[in-house]
């Protein structure tokens, strides 16, 4: 058994490599010739089927409990939202990160990740839900953050470097070797970089959307739900040939079932009780460890070779979030907040609080 004050860390650990099995399983499939839009379409169909059933089942037994909260109304203008952001989280974040990842590298998408908290925080400024005080150590580290975060993005797209070897000769998820152009790669890394930031600006519209609609189980089941659909529309206008959307009983399938039930239930869970007893930037702390795990095992399942320009910008992204992490910690040790006496606060004073501090979680979340 595992010491109760441990058990974040083994947590966050496990996060990292789940994250990790994702990244290699995913590029294998598609190294294998698996339509990456209909590899979408599949990955929310499963995650709906997942989510969706759960998310009911808790709304009836919420229902049932007098003592509990009234459900949310889910209002046609509600489910609009939902629809749009499904499209741009879901539909248009993660087709254009798998198409991105099948040009580049398992270890490229990897270190592409890190620069989430980093664009996140840069949607948040230009929506007004941060503030950047340059003369201050909090502000400085934020913009130090940034800076390093482009370099690592300008290192991965133009420099390559030199390799190294695979660590196994004969790898387990062994593919046809394809050359990727100059070209190609820049434009992936370019495109891996544009999904990190409209998942980072999926994820600060979750904030007012979670204050209009406080079930969150149920809004990630719709999300994924109307994805699905939206994915299926794009994969038919991509792939016509049906007979391509055959399953075997093959990594295509493999990378289906663990992206659905691992990638998204699991993730889901174990990120929401990880932050929630350590707190989002903890979280976000241990995503370097993907970073690492993912060089070794793309190169020891996938016999992928690992350029060193990879590995440096890997590094700069690395050290761009924790730069932008130190920033937000040292601006939360400054802020005073005064204590009010529950009989003198007005009813507003508790709300904008809690809204802040929602903002504060998510736009410091991975």
């Amino acid at each position: 058994m595992v010491d109760g004050a441990k058990k974040p860390y083994v947590v966050a650990v496990a996060i990292q490599v789940i994250y990790t099995g994702l990244f290699v399983v995913s590029k294998a499939a598609f190294d294998s010739g698996i339509n990456t839009y209909v590899f979408i379409f599949y990955r929310l169909t499963a995650a709906t089927a997942l989510l969706l059933p759960l998310a009911l089942i808790s709304s009836c037994r919420r229902r049932s409990t007098t003592t509990a909260t009234p459900e949310p109304t889910m209002s046609c203008r509600l489910v609009f939202k939902l629809f749009l952001y499904a499209l741009l989280g879901n539909t248009f974040t993660l087709n254009v990160y798998n198409g991105s990842l099948k040009q580049t590298s398992a270890t490229v998408g990897s270190a592409a990740t890190n620069s989430m908290p980093v664009a996140t925080f840069l949607l948040a400024l230009l929506l007004r839900m941060e503030a950047v005080k340059v003369r201050s150590r909090s502000g400085l580290g934020k913009l130090v953050g940034v800076a390093l975060c482009v370099a690592g993005v300008l290192v991965i797209a133009f420099y390559a470097g030199p390799s190294i070897r695979p660590l196994a000769h004969h790898p387990i998820f062994a593919h046809k070797p394809h050359s990727v152009s100059n070209s190609a790669w820049i434009r992936g890394t370019f495109l891996l970089l544009l999904a990190c930031a409209t998942w980072s600006l999926w994820i600060v519209l979750q904030v007012p959307l979670l204050k209009e609609y406080p079930n969150k189980l149920m809004a990630t089941a719709m999300q994924c739900m109307f994805g699905a659909l939206q994915s299926f529309v794009v994969a038919v206008v991509v792939e016509r040939d049906f007979a391509k959307w055959k399953l075997g009983l093959d990594i295509g399938l493999l990378a289906i079932l663990y992206s659905a039930f691992l990638g998204t239930g699991a993730l889901m869970y174990l990120q929401a009780w990880c932050a929630e007893m350590k707190g989002p930037v903890f979280v976000a702390m241990w995503s370097p460890l993907a970073l690492v795990f993912t060089i070794v095992c793309s190169s020891f399942f996938l016999g992928e070779v690992v350029h060193l320009g990879s590995i440096l910008g890997g590094i700069l992204l690395v050290g761009g979030l924790y730069s932008v992490l130190w920033g937000k910690s040292k601006e939360k040790e400054n802020k005073i907040t005064p204590v009010v006496p529950e009989e003198r606060q007005s009813p507003g004073e508790g709300t904008a609080v809690h809204e802040k501090h929602e903002q504060d979680e998510l736009t410091s979340h991975v």
